[in-house]
């Protein structure tokens, strides 16, 4: 990440952290959140060259694009997926302070655009309260989706995995049409894996038997989701087949 880059009206860029202000505040409060915004292209980034902005600075505003956390342990991955509106500080070393040897990294998986929310941005929203008490419910809302993606990783079937976490990202990023929800976010199979705790053939498999069952599908732009949301307490389609047919046999 260079120190440059355009200017961006925060407010209007990501409308909702404004949506409790009104009237003639709330076009001073758009004309005063200016922040720089920058363009992160695909690939493997290591954010340098802004920690000693963001001494006081509140973090990276998400405004575009898709990217992952990911952290190595032991040979292991685990992976976050972060999107339009999530709010990061990736230059805190919290890696560096923790008694299991693990490391970190980022991935950007489709170009994306962030405000830099510096000391300076943090001084011009200071009069806003709304706006950093949204801010700050952002946060949150990441912890919480964090906890619904350990939810999700308990599960003990892939395929349910699977399903529940492309369901989770529809309701960020999904738009509902005639054939089902569109879920534009391109995931590779093993990037999958690291988000569902599990093996890259595994993912595999388990997209190809759901693709069977015309309950996913890839369409080169989107996941395509039919169906409703599966029920984790539920056994799979395949075995309340077999269930159906051995309860008939019993009763002949």
């Amino acid at each position: 990440m260079t120190p440059t880059g355009s200017r961006c009206f925060v407010l209007i860029e990501d409308e909702a952290l404004g949506e409790r202000l009104s009237g003639r505040r709330h076009v001073q409060a758009i004309d005063e959140c200016i922040a720089r915004a920058v363009q992160l292209p695909v690939g493997d980034w290591t954010p340098a060259g802004i920690e000693g902005q963001m001494t006081y600075g509140i973090g990276l505003l998400v405004l575009r694009g898709l990217l992952a956390r990911r952290v190595e342990l032991d040979g292991r991955f685990g992976a976050e997926l972060l999107g339009a509106g999530d709010l990061l500080r990736p230059w805190q070393d919290e890696d560096l302070q923790s008694t299991l040897p693990h490391v970190g990294g980022w991935r950007i998986l489709q170009e994306c655009r962030v405000a830099i929310l510096d000391g300076s941005f943090a001084r011009r929203v200071a009069p806003y309260p709304e706006v950093t008490s949204a801010l700050f419910a952002r946060a949150v809302r990441r912890a919480r989706q964090l906890a619904v993606a350990m939810a999700i990783m308990h599960q003990p079937r892939v395929e349910v995995r699977l399903e529940l976490l492309l369901w989770e990202l529809a309701d960020r990023w999904g738009t509902v049409h005639r054939d089902g929800v569109h879920v534009p976010v391109r995931l590779t199979h093993a990037m999958l894996a690291e988000l569902i705790g599990a093996r890259r053939p595994t993912v595999s498999k388990a997209v190809s038997e759901l693709g069977e069952e015309g309950r996913l599908r890839w369409t080169g732009e989107h996941w395509l989701l039919a169906g409703d949301p599966p029920s984790p307490w539920e056994p799979p389609a395949t075995a309340s087949a077999t269930l159906a047919r051995n309860a008939s046999a019993v009763q002949e």
